[in-house]
């Protein structure tokens, strides 16, 4: 009941992006210094921003976070589209294309054996190559109706065409697109296929019969990166940016890390506020009003329930003590400080600032909760509390009726 009266509920929060930063800057600065807090703070919050749609809920398996080992932490970055941990497989194939359209396949672009024994039978070598010819010609006709496609769409244009099929292309297969300068990757992840196609538009096909130019999607700029032995496909400029990707850059495996667990903690907490529509103060501001308010309730309880709320009220003030020990400040002074300024004027929340350990209003200073989180630690916290007092009820039981040896009988 506190909480409903203590949150502050801000009518279409989505459109505030300063007010998401604020809660996303508030959950990324306990993870990451401060420089790389406030980019990611930006990125994050753009990726929301990009992949949220009106009246749908938000997916956070559109935004692909990829790593590389390179560079530094700030050379991290959003791309609005999509890059993928593979590349070409075929030298010839161009490297860099400009006003692309994208073929997505799901179909096999490569000679498969037969499910059931089967041999050649020939007289001669005429005879062979004849059968080995038809053995391929199935697979070349599918490779031969794309590049037709391809000639159809981007001929008399300064247009280029590009391949990405969920499923394996041959190295013939690949000789002949690369002939006719298209880009092919194959054996794409199943989940890119998808953020493709939102992305860029256009849908999967299984079948290279009566392609239309409404199957294909569109990006203005796609390249390929080469970090050692691994391969990156960045695919940019897409029409409908509603899947998105973080690149993380960083000079060890250590800070990668790092930032990809900061990356999806502010992703959650921008993503709960927006579900939400309300927030909580920070920096401990929550916490010492609560327990103002429970000291109050103390007195209109009676008996033993008096020992529970006191308890429930003094644990609440955890938080602002680990903020001020963990700034070096003495606890005590700064806790009498921060209850004392509540106290005076209880209309405005009261945090810690911890760099100066004076009162603070974190509403100024644009430091957010999300009301989602301080709901689930107070549930919990009981929760858990009870079921530690019930461990301990059962061990006394259990040692009180256990039989007494013989040597404790005699004493």
């Amino acid at each position: 009941e506190f909480m409903e009266t203590f949150k502050k509920d801000i009518p279409n929060i989505a459109a505030d992006r300063e007010q998401l930063c604020n809660v996303c800057r508030t959950a990324l600065t306990t993870k990451l210094r401060a420089e790389v807090a406030d980019q990611m703070t930006e990125i994050v919050t753009d990726a929301l921003l990009t992949i949220r749609k009106d009246d749908q809920p938000i997916d956070l398996h559109m935004v692909e976070i990829i790593h590389m080992l390179h560079k530094m932490d700030l050379d991290t970055r959003l791309v609005k589209g999509l890059v993928l941990d593979h590349g070409a497989r075929h030298p010839a194939m161009p490297k860099e294309l400009k006003d692309v359209y994208i073929l997505i396949l799901n179909v096999s672009l490569e000679y498969e054996k037969s499910e059931v024994s089967s041999n050649f039978v020939y007289k001669n070598a005429e005879e062979r190559e004849t059968l080995v010819a038809a053995e391929r010609k199935f697979t070349d006709d599918k490779v031969k109706q794309i590049i037709e496609f391809k000639k159809e769409i981007c001929d008399d244009t300064d247009a280029t065409f590009m391949v990405i099929n969920q499923k394996g292309i041959d190295p013939v297969s690949l000789d002949m697109f690369a002939r006719e300068g298209i880009l092919g990757l194959r054996r794409a992840k199943r989940r890119n296929m998808e953020r493709l196609a939102l992305a860029c538009g256009g849908f999967q096909v299984n079948s290279v019969d009566d392609l239309t130019r409404d199957v294909l999607g569109h990006a203005d700029h796609v390249y390929e990166q080469v970090l050692g032995e691994d391969k990156f496909t960045f695919v940019e400029g897409v029409e409908n940016p509603y899947s998105c990707t973080i690149l993380v850059k960083g000079q060890n495996a250590h800070t990668i890390a790092q930032i990809k667990d900061a990356v999806r903690d502010g992703l959650r907490a921008v993503k709960n506020v927006i579900e939400e529509g309300s927030v909580v103060a920070g920096a401990g501001a929550f916490e010492i009003a609560a327990y103002e308010h429970l000291m109050k309730v103390k007195k209109t309880v009676s008996g033993r329930a008096k020992l529970g709320v006191q308890a429930y009220a003094e644990a609440m003030l955890i938080i602002p003590k680990t903020l001020a020990e963990n700034s070096g400040f003495d606890l005590q002074d700064t806790l009498i400080t921060l209850q004392e300024a509540y106290t005076k004027d209880s209309s405005n929340p009261i945090g810690l600032d911890i760099v100066t350990g004076k009162p603070i209003l974190p509403e100024q200073m644009g430091i957010w909760d999300n009301v989602k989180v301080k709901e689930s630690i107070c549930h919990l916290s009981t929760v858990l509390a009870s079921q530690l007092l019930l461990v301990d009820e059962m061990m006394k039981a259990g040692r009180g009726s256990r039989p007494k040896d013989g040597h404790e009988m005699e004493m």
